[in-house]
């Protein structure tokens, strides 16, 4: 063979070479844009849904759920009532809630009845001057059964609390009076329970 045919020859088969070998990188190439194409696109959605809700768009991906709405506390005013140091215009009538008596010590002979009062200060301040005071001033007068005699109650701790009630039922009678031991009208409530047979009397109260 002559020198310039076996130079062509080499040529050749260098070309055919190089050849072969782009082509099974393009199709390499191919195969993997197939398999990372879905991933890349999930990818760009999803980097394109949180640049959205960063930026506050109005897009369905940036609202919030119910759940992660965050409230804050409410205002001590919203709890406690208007301040005892400002006079109160048109003062809304006083309201009386009272509990079912805890079960927790009752079969001791312990009745613990939890109560509070609207649009009126518990204190201990009696007597007819103090009808015109604002805020509102009054305390409770409780009733045991059918019993002659009541007590007063002007501590405002949240709790009529009662130890050695003998086993059976019993009534107990609340009031929310103002100032003058008079009773706010409708704001009277019965509390009625019952002390288990075989009750403890010996609660060191």
């Amino acid at each position: 063979m002559k020198p310039l045919e076996r130079l062509t020859q080499r040529i050749s088969v260098r070309a055919g070479i190089i050849v072969s070998t782009a082509m099974i990188v393009l199709a390499l190439a191919s195969a993997s844009a197939q398999r990372v194409g879905p991933l890349m696109n999930a990818t760009t959605a999803v980097g394109i849904a949180g640049a959205t809700q960063a930026a506050g768009e109005p897009n369905g991906a940036a609202q919030t759920s119910g759940t992660d709405v965050k409230v804050g506390p409410r205002s001590a005013k919203e709890v406690r009532g208007s301040s005892p140091y400002l006079e109160i215009k048109n003062e809304s009538a006083p309201k009386l809630i009272v509990d079912a008596p805890l079960p927790d010590l009752l079969d001791q002979g312990v009745v613990w009845i939890q109560w509070r009062a609207e649009n009126v200060h518990i204190v201990p301040v009696f007597g007819k001057g103090a009808l015109n005071a604002s805020p509102r001033v009054g305390h409770l007068h409780v009733h045991m059964d059918d019993l002659p005699w009541l007590w007063a109650d002007a501590s405002d701790i949240n709790t009529i609390d009662l130890a050695g009630v003998p086993p059976g039922p019993h009534k107990i009678l609340i009031e929310l009076v103002n100032a003058n031991h008079e009773i706010f009208p409708g704001q009277a409530k019965t509390v009625t329970f019952t002390v288990p047979k075989g009750t403890s009397r010996t609660h060191s109260h």
